[in-house]
């Protein structure tokens, strides 16, 4: 192959330079490049054997791909045995991009054994064209790190932009097979039983004396119920429930107990009017509006509804409120499921005889001691619904009890009387 170049179309020779006109090129001369004489960007592709002849130069192959070398299923070397350290920061080099280093350093070893630039293109040219795709290069996963892998489990995807809608507490319960019913336990029974004694005492004294616990009553149903449906803080709904409440027990003292009932119904109807143009008025979306505007009426109904106990006769107040005592203290006994309701309404009705024997209802506080226990065991259970929290069963489960029991002692109270 001749050893002239051409270039804008005028020959090249090298040896030009170093020799007289009709002299010959000495035997054995140096070629010195000053120039760029091949393109250092092209990537040639390289067969197979010359891939292979570029490993066998080094008996661990090349620095990048010893680790890669190892046959398939059998252990890595030792840290001691490699011969070559990653440097610190430098991103690891992998399979593919070895193989390409590798066919670049044969091939250009195969162009300088030819002799010449056109040589060397020619012979990239040729190796490109009969090259066969490389082999992937197979590499073996230790065991511990796959059964370690196995144990994780499956991993999670990608985050997203929408997300999942976060599961309420009762929600999981029920995907667990839980019941997400929850008993507000002795604790608050205990105090429902003493905020009762007191709602007793305070009958006995009249209707002042009554105030006072009424007053702490209908606070913690306002409260209560907001937590309970999950809004919180709601101080302005609250204070709202809460101020519908004082002006009924003002009402009931100004018009007297036997107008009672137009005190209360008449100050829930402007209530629920006045939280129904609050609720208008607000800037919050219309399904939050909504599920505001709902527990606002609800409380403060609930509220309202407590002054029933201001407007009753003082004797039913007494046995209601020993009724209500005995069947929340009953309820929190543990005791089988089917027998538990059961034995609290048994409570409460010999509660309300007990207590009817020291008033003037006698024998018939039983009925109403019934009554007022079938309210409260209704009260209980609402207040227990959806995963109640702990601050629900220190409010809600206190109050609702006894709120819930004022109908049944102010109708059967009338009834009875």
């Amino acid at each position: 192959m001749s050893n002239d170049h051409y270039y804008g179309g005028q020959q090249y020779d090298p040896y030009a330079n170093g020799r007289q006109d009709g002299q010959q090129p000495p035997a054995d001369v140096t070629q010195t490049w000053e120039g760029q004489t091949w393109d250092t960007t092209y990537q040639p592709a390289v067969s197979h054997d010359q891939i292979q002849a570029a490993r066998a130069a080094a008996p661990y192959g090349t620095p990048e791909t010893a680790y890669q070398q190892q046959p398939y299923g059998q252990p890595y070397p030792q840290p001691a045995e490699q011969p070559y350290q990653q440097p610190y920061g430098q991103h690891p080099v992998y399979a593919d991009q070895a193989v390409d280093q590798a066919g670049h350093l044969a091939g250009h070893q195969a162009g300088h054994r030819a002799g010449d630039h056109v040589g060397h293109h020619a012979a990239q040219q040729q190796a490109a064209a009969a090259a066969p795709a490389p082999a992937p290069v197979p590499v073996s996963v230790p065991a511990p790190v796959a059964q370690a892998a196995e144990a994780a489990g499956p991993a999670y995807s990608s985050p997203t932009t929408s997300g999942n809608t976060r599961i309420t507490d009762a929600q999981r319960a029920r995907a667990e097979g839980r019941s997400p019913i929850i008993d507000p336990g002795m604790q608050p029974a205990a105090l429902t039983a003493v905020l009762g004694l007191l709602l007793a005492g305070g009958a006995a004294l009249g209707s002042y004396g009554l105030l006072v616990p009424l007053v702490l009553l209908q606070a913690l149903t306002a409260a209560g119920w907001f937590r309970l449906n999950g809004m919180w803080p709601a101080r302005q709904g609250i204070a709202l429930a809460f101020a519908g409440g004082l002006v009924a027990d003002a009402a009931l003292l100004a018009t007297g107990r036997e107008h009672a009932a137009p005190a209360i119904l008449g100050t829930l109807g402007v209530w629920v009017l006045l939280c129904l143009v609050l609720q208008l008025r607000s800037h919050a979306d219309p399904d939050e509006r909504m599920y505001g505007l709902m527990a606002t009426i609800a409380s403060a109904a609930l509220t309202v509804v407590a002054t029933g106990h201001l407007g009753a006769e003082p004797d039913a107040v007494v046995v209601g409120g020993a009724a209500v005592a005995a069947a929340v203290l009953a309820r929190a006994l543990p005791l089988p499921g089917p027998v538990s309701p059961i034995a609290a309404l048994l409570a409460a009705a010999g509660a309300g005889v007990a207590a009817g024997g020291l008033t003037d209802l006698g024998t018939s506080g039983a009925l109403l001691g019934l009554g007022a226990g079938v309210c409260a065991l209704i009260g209980l259970r609402v207040a227990s619904y959806d995963y109640p929290s702990r601050f629900v069963h220190m409010t809600a489960g206190v109050a609702l009890p006894l709120t819930a029991a004022a109908p049944a002692v102010y109708l059967l109270g009338r009834a009875l009387a």
